[in-house]
Order: C-alpha cells, then structure tokens, then sequence
C-alpha cells in the first residue's frame, strides 16, 4: 500500500503547455470580481455547513440504510459489515476531502523550487526538522518521490534530507494524522505523530552519516534543477481557490478506490473475522506478530486513507495497537511499489539500508505502542 494521490503531493511541473495535473501550480487566471470572490467563499461555507451538519449524524443514517431501508437483520455479521461500511466511507471521505482542500490551500504556497531553496545550505539538525515540518505539512506523495529526489539532490539538498522529507510526507501526513486523532483519539495521534517524525529524523540522519552519495545513480546527478517557482499564490484567492479545487478532485480520483477497498475490507474484517484468531495472531501475547506485520504491510499497496479503516477494524477485533500500527507504517513508508520506482534512482545498496534503517524504527515503534497503549 502507497500513499498514490500525485495531486495532493507537490511534484515536478510538467513541460510547457501540459496542464494535465492538478498537482501543477495553475498558471495565473484572470482576476476575479469582488462579487463572484463572494460567491464562491459562500458556496464555500454551505458546503462546510452541510458536511458539519451530516457528519455527527453518519451513524443513525448508516443504521437506517442498513436494517430499514436493506432490511438486514439487526445483529447478523451482513448486518455489522454493512452498517460499518456505510458509516465508514462517508466519515472518511468527509474527513479526506476536508483536510485536501485546506491543505491545497496552504500547498499553493510550497512548490519544489521553493521547498529546495528552503531546506538547502543549512545545518544538519535544522535541515532535518525543517525537512520533518515541511513533510507533515506539504502533502507530497510516493508517486511525486522521482522527481523530488532528482530536484533536491542536483539543488545541493544533502541526500539524508531528502529521506527525511520523503519518507516524513507520507508517514506522517496531516491526512493520517486527522484521521488517527478522528477515530482514535488524541493520544494514539500524538503518538504516532512523534513517533513517525522520529523514524523519518533519524533515518535521514544515520544515512547523512554513512555518506551513501556514491549509492545513487550517476545520471541522476548530472540533471540540472530547473523546475520555476510559479506558485499561485500571488495570483490571489480565486486562483488558490482554484488549485485547491483542482487538488481535492484530483485525489479523490486517484484516491478513492483505495479508500473504497480498504473500508470494505475493514468492514469485512469487523463482520466476519474471528476476533479469538485474530487476537491470537496480533494479540500483545504474540511476540512475533509485530515483524510479521512490517512483512506483511510491505508488499501491499494503498493511499493512507484507505488503510485506517483495516486499522479500526482490527482493533475491533482484538488485534494489539502496536502490531496494527506497525502493519499500517510498513504499508505507509515501505511498500513495494515505491522502492520499485525508487530503484529508477537508487542503487540497491541504499535501498536496502534505508528499508532496514526504516523497518527498524517502525519495530520498535509497534513494541512502544503495545507497552504504553
């Protein structure tokens, strides 16, 4: 599973005359009215009004739709999966759209060029909690992970940086971090938000220290930087209006089957599943069920919207938070699809020093939250 949204991700700006993506700053629109700006801040508020209106009232509609209108009887397995589904998809998708388009608004502000500038020529410590804060706040994802590193690393970014930003943007994103504080509270949120910032500092710090420069691809640094700062944000508010528009539609549609997928199969997990088999596989008794979680979670493949409700449903049925959290990091910062694209750039060598440097910190990370949650 792989954060795949390039739109909610700031990523390489296409050529000349290719607006394909979303994730590519807009170039400057025509200046709006004062009436027109109106309307579209209060078509705005409506929908913010409704979406507050609907969301505390998901539950009663889902059981409505499930056992009144389906006419599945209340207390069947059908049943449970049913009414978590369709109380689940909407919840998520209100909560994903919401944090999307606010932070298209503040990702307006952060293209790569300027990312670059901001993390270069600094010292190291600095360099990596800057990288750490502008990856919670810039959504960049996995898809975007080629460009990034091509622009950060020919712009004079130290390499160790550019993990740390990298592997920070998916991990812990404000998408994660929104829906682990919805769903789990402020503590696992808070938690797993140190937690991922620490694995993402670290590892960028321990391959700053093994000087693995000579570990990636020679054509790469011989690329040139030159992306162009064209940021919408002084376009004023109807072109950053615009772009987060643009942004919300473009990871919805990248986005939503994974959310889809992941809800049902978490639904299917809280109707079916045996909780007395699942507990004995990633209960806390079982020493090894955090590692075998990391070896799961690496091969698969999902937007972190779409594997927090596998997560929910899990712990529902007994599962320990600390193996489930593993599972969800591993499939988060490590998954086979994106070291695959990583290898276009990357020599195997460092690869592999940064999946075990990585899958290290999420262990510790899944045996942490088993003894303190």
């Amino acid at each position: 599973m792989n954060n795949s949204s390039c739109c909610g991700r700031a990523e390489n700006r296409p050529s000349s005359g290719d607006s394909s993506c979303a994730c590519s700053s807009p170039a400057s629109s025509p200046a709006a009215s004062p009436r027109a700006l109106r309307l579209r801040f209060l078509r705005l508020a409506l929908v913010v009004a409704a979406a507050a209106f609907l969301y505390p009232n998901l539950d009663t509609l889902a059981n409505a739709l499930t056992y009144d209108v389906l006419g599945v009887a209340r207390g069947s397995l059908l049943g449970e999966a049913l009414a978590f589904f369709f109380y689940d998809t909407p919840k998520v998708l209100l909560l994903l759209m919401g944090v999307v388009y606010t932070m298209g608004l503040v990702q307006s502000a952060f293209t790569p060029e300027r990312t670059r500038r901001f993390l270069a020529g600094r010292n190291a410590a600095t360099s990596h909690g800057l990288a750490v804060l502008l990856g919670v706040v810039t959504p960049f994802c996995s898809c975007s992970s080629v460009p990034l590193f091509i622009g950060f690393v020919t712009s004079g970014v130290p390499l160790g940086v550019t993990f740390t930003f990298l592997l920070a943007s998916p991990l812990v994103s404000e998408i994660m971090v929104v829906l682990l504080f919805a769903l789990f509270g402020w503590k696992v949120a808070g938690l797993y938000l140190v937690t991922g910032a620490t694995i993402a500092m670290l590892a960028g710090l321990i391959i700053d220290r093994l000087k693995m420069e000579r570990h990636v691809e020679g054509w790469v640094r011989e690329i040139v930087a030159s992306q162009e700062d064209d940021s919408p944000a002084e376009s004023g508010w109807s072109a950053r209006l615009d772009y987060a528009a643009k942004a919300l539609r473009e990871v919805l549609g990248r986005v939503w089957p994974f959310l889809v997928g992941g809800i049902a199969i978490g639904a299917g997990i809280h109707g079916y599943m045996p909780a007395d088999a699942l507990a004995s596989v990633m209960g806390r008794d079982a020493w090894w069920s955090v590692p075998a979680a990391v070896l799961i979670g690496i091969p698969l493949y999902s937007d972190p919207a779409g594997v927090v409700p596998v997560m929910q449903a899990l712990l529902g049925k007994g599962a320990a938070l600390g193996t489930t959290m593993a599972f969800m990091m591993a499939t988060i910062a490590l998954s086979l699809p994106e070291l695959l694209m990583l290898r276009k750039v990357l020599k195997p060598r460092l690869i592999a020093t940064f999946v075990g440097i990585v899958a290290t910190g999420i262990l510790l990370v899944g045996y942490l939250f088993n003894a303190v949650l």
